[in-house]
């Protein structure tokens, strides 16, 4: 059942059954095997200010055969995949390990659900974080990102006729066009 989860193969699998068996009533949750595993996230505050936040230390193997899984599954078009990469962009051009780290952590969480319901691995879909985006959010993303290529942006919405929704009216705009010039900078 555990190979049905995105990025872990036999042998991982293998690993995975060793170190943490089958029987899933020694962890009550999925947070007391990430606790366990030692991949839950760090939480170091000191008078109202964050420090270090480095995961505890817990089972070595077991968190350095999640890490590469993390990876493999990162190079797959599926939840795991796109949560990932996400989290990839978010962290920075070095916070690959960071990056690593989480989706081990989401895959432990995955692996007690899959081992205490005795049900196989469901995925979300590569677009699962695109689907509950806001228009105007990925809007601003997207001309956030051609500006760092160094193009200009000029957005402008076009209406579109009004359409019929459950008895409703909705006047629905639809960015359909951006106007790209390339933008060079002298030095």
């Amino acid at each position: 059942m555990l190979r049905t989860i995105p990025g872990i193969g036999g042998r991982a699998a293998q690993v995975i059954i060793s170190e943490i068996g089958v029987d899933m009533s020694r962890f009550p949750t999925a947070a007391h095997l990430a606790s366990w595993a030692g991949l839950c996230p760090g939480s170091k505050e000191s008078a109202g200010r964050h420090r270090s936040g480095k995961t505890r230390k817990g089972n070595k193997e077991l968190t350095e055969i999640l890490s590469e899984c993390a990876g493999a599954a990162g190079r797959t078009s599926t939840y795991v995949g796109s949560r990932l990469r996400r989290m990839h962009r978010r962290f920075g051009k070095k916070g690959g390990s960071k990056a690593a780290t989480a989706i081990a952590c989401t895959l432990i969480v995955i692996i007690w659900h899959v081992l205490h319901d005795h049900a196989e691995y469901r995925d979300l879909g590569s677009d699962y974080f695109i689907r509950f985006d806001s228009p105007d959010a990925r809007k601003n993303r997207l001309i956030r990102e051609l500006r760092a290529l160094g193009y200009q942006v000029a957005v402008e919405p076009a209406a579109r006729p009004a359409t019929t929704v459950t008895g409703q009216t909705r006047l629905r705009r639809v960015l359909t066009r951006a106007q790209l010039r390339p933008c060079y900078v002298s030095e």
